[in-house]
């Protein structure tokens, strides 16, 4: 019988958050609810459910749950659990980067147009935010085209080339006054606000008066202007009356696979948009996750937040959002009109990337999940090794010893898991001892719990090597009362070992299978030589550095620490040398001299 069982009779009739839970104690899911008796009893009910749910079900061991004050309090709570365990079940949104916006700062006499990544309340005008389909490189250079604003950061020189080719009223040795220099930066203001005909106009005014003159390359630069204008207005094009300023949220599911599309809407003009595919299947719980993580990213420049279906938590949620712009958010699920319009857009974009990340998917499904499914059938795997880890030793002649663990999850890897081990206890050449050390240590951590990588219990372990290594690593084991499924790779001819079996399994060379372990395995090979390497250039640097008078270890790290290649010690200066903590003019002094003889310079 499951832990939860009991539990679930218990279950009490406020709201709150839950967290789903496997035989290990990992998070496979967090969940608000309005009421958690009701929500999370559905879990268990024998009612239709997708494949994402029902693979979530079957793994949930135990859960717990955490009442909270209000449904607000359990909007909050969710959203920080989601990013402090990072559920493999829950929307993760990974691409956590911002996106651009054009800021104004109109406070300043001769304000720039300006890129930026966060809005600020410092008075300033932002533009944005400009996601995939509108460049905002291009928009720029429109406005520096068509308006002679300044690009530089100092003001107070003589005049430079902009202002000769007509790019820039030169405010920096007073040819303009603030108040023709505001009339400008207004124009720019109302182009960006949606007024491209005046824009229009004057690039069509300045295309046939070079064109007069004969100067046909500049006549060239403006045709060609007009033409990405025109691109850009064609890209914007949305039939929206009102100057509004909308962010859309569309969520498309197969039951399987999932994406969340994104655009904005600013002054009635499309800004781009993109797509996030995402591993969370419920739509009314994963659309609200959603666009909790993006506006943690982003800030909120709207007020309307549009949304495709109907969604948990949708007063909160605008709450929420109102609170963080300080101004009134509303969430809306439109029903006609042009704002259902744009939902449809964004339905449109969001299932045209779906249908090609399931060609991809498949694909990569394949090379990945296929190895996994493949591995556990060849060799008779009790479980499918959906984490595997590989171990690899590397040293010359027994000096700086060290080891690798890296970690695929589902037959790819899973980077942010890798761990180097340097080897302690082990003196001289010896590759069985110094693995037997590496997988006491980790199976230690196993124990401890601390690590979020070791904390994980892999489904299987791989070896570089044959029967020995192999030996070593059931000793140790043994040692730690521990029982993990294992298995050792040799390289001469990919023979695999496997515990109880005298002789060698061969996989076949073009499966799957083989391809996977070679890939984790040649994957730990190159970890751990590069962390030897990195070893031995950092000991060769200290070795170098202690020659100098008045440097010893502790001065040494310090150096490379904040260099972090000798040829840049070599190469700066005795100012650049003194802003290292714990170094003096004194050793500055000898440091820059001592590269300096070394290098046979006067």
């Amino acid at each position: 019988m499951r832990a939860y069982t009991e539990k679930l009779k218990i279950l009490p009739n406020q709201s709150g958050v839950y967290i789903m839970l496997d035989e290990f104690d990992n998070v496979l899911y967090v969940g608000k609810a309005k009421i958690l008796k009701n929500r999370v009893r559905q879990y268990f009910h024998n009612s239709v459910k997708n494949d994402k749910t029902m693979a979530l079900v079957e793994k949930i061991y135990d859960f717990r749950y955490i009442i909270t004050p209000n449904e607000y309090e359990a909007l909050i709570l969710e959203n920080n659990l989601i990013k402090q365990y990072n559920p493999p079940y829950n929307i993760l949104l990974k691409d956590d980067k911002t996106y651009p916006y054009i800021r104004i700062k109109v406070k300043e006499k001769f304000p720039k147009i300006e890129i930026c990544y966060k809005m600020k309340a410092d008075g300033a005008r932002y533009f944005g935010p400009y996601m995939l389909g509108v460049s905002i490189r291009e928009v720029l250079e429109i406005i520096h085209t068509v308006f002679p604003v300044r690009s530089c950061n100092t003001l107070g020189r003589r005049e430079c080339l902009n202002y000769h080719i007509g790019r820039c009223l030169a405010p920096c040795t007073g040819k303009v006054d603030e108040k023709g220099y505001k009339k400008v930066i207004n124009d720019v203001i109302a182009f960006l606000s949606g007024d491209d005909e005046r824009v229009r106009n004057i690039l069509t005014e300045k295309m046939m008066a070079c064109a007069e003159k004969e100067e046909f390359e500049q006549a060239k630069i403006y045709r060609d202007t007009l033409k990405s204008l025109d691109a850009l207005v064609r890209k914007q094009t949305i039939p929206f009356k009102q100057e509004t300023d909308i962010d859309v949220f569309t969520f498309v599911t197969n039951g399987m696979y999932s994406v969340v599309n994104c655009f904005a809407v600013r002054g009635g003009k499309y800004l781009g948009g993109i797509n996030f595919p995402c591993r969370e299947t419920e739509l009314s719980n994963g659309l609200t996750s959603f666009i909790m993580q993006y506006y943690e990213n982003n800030s909120i420049n709207c007020s309307e937040v549009l949304v495709s279906d109907e969604i948990d938590f949708k007063e909160e949620l605008s709450d929420f959002l109102s609170h963080k712009a300080g101004k009134k958010i509303q969430v809306v699920l439109p029903s006609g009109g042009i704002r259902r319009q744009l939902i449809d857009m964004g339905i449109a974009n969001a299932e045209d990337y779906l249908s090609r990340q399931l060609e991809h998917q498949n694909k990569f499904d394949e090379l990945t999940m296929g190895g996994v499914k493949q591995l556990k059938e060849l060799l008779g795997l009790p479980t499918l090794p959906l984490r595997m880890e590989c171990y690899d030793i590397s040293h010359i002649s027994g000096t700086n010893k060290v080891a690798s663990m890296v970690v695929f999850k589902e037959g790819t890897k899973a980077s942010a898991h890798y761990r180097h081990f340097k080897i302690k206890t082990v003196q001289g050449n010896n590759d069985f001892a110094c693995m037997f050390e590496t997988l006491t240590r980790r199976f230690e951590e196993w124990k401890a719990q601390k690590d979020v990588s070791f904390s994980e219990r892999p489904d299987l372990l791989v070896i570089d090597g044959g029967k020995g290594q192999l030996g070593y690593v059931m000793d140790a084991m043994a040692k730690e009362g521990l029982d993990f499924t294992v298995i050792s790779l040799a390289k001469r001819i990919e023979e695999v070992y496997v515990p109880g079996r005298e002789e060698s399994v061969l996989l076949p060379r073009d499966s799957l299978a083989l391809k996977l372990l070679v890939r984790i395995r040649d994957e730990a090979h190159r970890f751990a030589i590069t962390y030897h390497r990195n070893l031995r250039l950092k000991q060769m640097t200290e070795s170098e550095l202690t020659k100098i008078e008045g440097i010893g270890k502790v001065k040494a790290r310090n150096l490379i620490v904040h260099f972090r290649k000798i040829d840049k010690i070599a190469g700066a200066t005795k100012e650049e040398l003194s802003e290292v903590a714990g170094i003096n003019e004194k050793d500055a002094e000898n440091i820059f001299n001592y590269f300096k003889t070394k290098n046979g310079e006067e």
